[in-house]
């Protein structure tokens, strides 16, 4: 069993790093993302157990917002958010187009009427059962 000295892999599965850099919440999204081509590998579509390397450009959707980025580290244990954000590089234009399309989906939910407030609380129950005859 000889195992290298340096504890850092030189390859990871692509659903693995997805949801290690945390893409994504768990490795099945990653995967089902990846396979409903939402996840791009250097320019082409790709497999969830395709591995990938440090300089691998990746292109993600989700949602509305997409992110290009350029792998740094190959990680295979999902580490905290602060620490996950320097396991890649975004480009400027990514970064800009996310701010965009972000302060955009913000607006529009402001500016919408909110029509499903869920469940009724307290007050908003007995008005009901008044209303309904079922007060007990």
């Amino acid at each position: 069993m000889n195992q290298p000295l340096d504890k850092t892999p030189q390859k990871v599965r692509l659903d693995k790093w997805l949801w290690a850099a945390r893409f994504f919440k768990t490795r099945q999204i990653a995967s089902e993302a990846i396979n409903g081509g939402k996840v791009h590998l250097n320019g082409q579509r790709t497999k969830p157990g395709k591995e990938i390397k440090t300089g691998s450009q990746l292109r993600i959707h989700k949602g509305a917002l997409e992110w290009d980025i350029t792998v740094r580290v190959l990680a295979t244990k999902r580490r905290p958010a602060a620490e996950a954000r320097g396991f890649y590089d975004e480009t400027a234009e990514s970064i800009e187009r996310r701010e965009k399309m972000s302060d955009a989906l913000r607006l529009e939910r402001s500016m919408s009427p909110r029509l499903d407030h869920g469940k009724p609380n307290k007050r908003e129950r007995r008005m009901i059962h008044r209303f309904t005859g079922k007060s007990s």
